[in-house]
């Protein structure tokens, strides 16, 4: 590791500590908006981190963190969104409940108990997990398999996305292998029913969200009317990258980082399929001067159809200006998982150029003060953006240092099971 690396883990490592509370882990300790509260996304991501560092302060942390979020558990199962254990205040998501809560949550408790083998932690949450379990089937609402994502329902929560959103079905796919490892650890044999649910979901993602452009996959259709004219209409990005989402209306084809990453890291991407994203991130997504992912590709602008809808997305202030926060923002933690990915498919050299970028965006200034670990960085301008001091930044140079020392970013897959 050369200095500037050992720099940036180091740093990295003391921004979370600094979010280590001893109700769990902040999504930044900077006072603005809700930021300085336990979060079930960023928990979960600073969970895996933790883990990965092998960092008995922190794992201990992350352990606290999903006790925190079960002890607020909502009547028909929901995790909060996030929540402030000072005033007890509890948010299980704005305008709308956020879908990938219970999913990071079932994902980081599966991880912390496979890591740690902590029976007593397993026997306290498990009640915790079978409602979420269960609410999550019921989140399928027409029991065929896929989870349907209201607008504004997931991490990408002032954005312009919703129905069968990959990002979740993928989270989901996850969660599902983690409930399958634990079934088998409690009970000592296979829940066959639920290994046929994750075969199939597997399935059904490889069908709908993916467009060859002289292949037609309609008998796996979720809707064979909608997935024809969504192939129809996509000859600029099939068999390129993952569709990021469809709903009754239609297919969306924008470039949703997280969800072509999280296709990869879990499995659900061949080798040829791996190659064509690889090859669209380098050729139109990476900035050379600071090779960071974008949330969302390509951008809105104001002479898009879309920017009036988009322009009512925002719980606080609108955040969305083009190259901003989602809409074309390069974000340090999205990267961190490509790194991930890249580290485990033995990508070695693109690994450490991108997660140099990482240490590198993270060592951005905000108010003259640097090693900012902002949000986002501007798309264009390069300059740091968003609340500063976020731990899930931080927790991206984490991971990226750990994958490239042959760590893998998930411990439970369908080996696992």
């Amino acid at each position: 590791m050369d200095e500037n690396d050992r720099e940036g883990y180091d740093r990295a490592i003391g921004l979370m500590r600094d979010c280590a509370t001893e109700d769990g882990f902040l999504a930044s300790p900077t006072e603005r908006s809700n930021y300085r509260r336990i979060w079930a996304r960023d928990g979960a991501i600073l969970t895996l981190a933790a883990l990965r560092a092998d960092d008995d302060e922190l794992i201990a942390t992350a352990r606290r963190t999903l006790e925190v979020l079960a002890q607020h558990q909502g009547p028909h199962g929901e995790i909060p969104s996030n929540v402030d254990p000072g005033t007890g205040r509890i948010s299980y998501g704005g305008t709308t409940g956020r879908v990938d809560a219970g999913l990071w949550f079932a994902i980081a408790c599966a991880e912390y108990w496979r890591a740690s083998g902590d029976g007593a932690f397993l026997d306290a949450l498990l009640p915790a997990l079978e409602k979420v379990r269960f609410l999550l089937g019921a989140w399928e609402f027409n029991n065929r398999g896929l989870l349907y994502v209201p607008v504004t329902g997931d991490w990408a929560d002032e954005y312009l996305q919703s129905g069968y959103v990959l990002y979740d079905q993928l989270l989901y796919l996850q969660a599902q292998r983690g409930f399958a490892a634990l079934h088998a650890e409690v009970h000592g044999s296979r829940d066959h029913a639920l290994l046929e649910k994750i075969s199939r979901l597997r399935h059904l993602i490889r069908a709908n969200y993916w467009f060859d452009e002289d292949e037609t996959n309609a008998a796996d259709a979720y809707h064979d009317v909608l997935y024809r004219k969504g192939q129809e209409a996509a000859p600029h990005c099939a068999n390129r990258y993952w569709m990021p989402s469809f709903s009754p209306s239609g297919y969306s084809y924008r470039f949703d980082a997280f969800a072509n990453v999280l296709a990869s890291l879990l499995d659900v991407a061949d080798a040829a399929r791996r190659q064509r994203v690889d090859t669209y991130i380098a050729e139109e997504l990476l900035h050379d001067d600071l090779p960071l992912l974008p949330a969302f590709h390509p951008v809105i602008d104001p002479v898009h159809e879309d920017w009036e809808d988009l322009q009512l997305m925002f719980s606080y202030t609108f955040k969305n200006n083009p190259y901003e926060f989602h809409n074309g923002g390069l974000w340090p933690m999205l990267t961190g998982f490509y790194v991930a990915d890249l580290a485990r498919r033995e990508q070695t050299d693109q690994a450490r150029k991108l997660l140099q970028a990482v240490h590198r965006g993270n060592a951005l200034t905000i108010d003259d003060e640097p090693w900012s670990f902002p949000e986002y960085v501007h798309g264009r301008k390069l300059t740091a953006g968003g609340t500063r001091h976020q731990g899930w930044s931080a927790a991206a140079a984490v991971i990226g240092h750990h994958a490239l020392k042959g760590r893998n970013l998930f411990g439970i897959d369908d080996d696992e099971r």
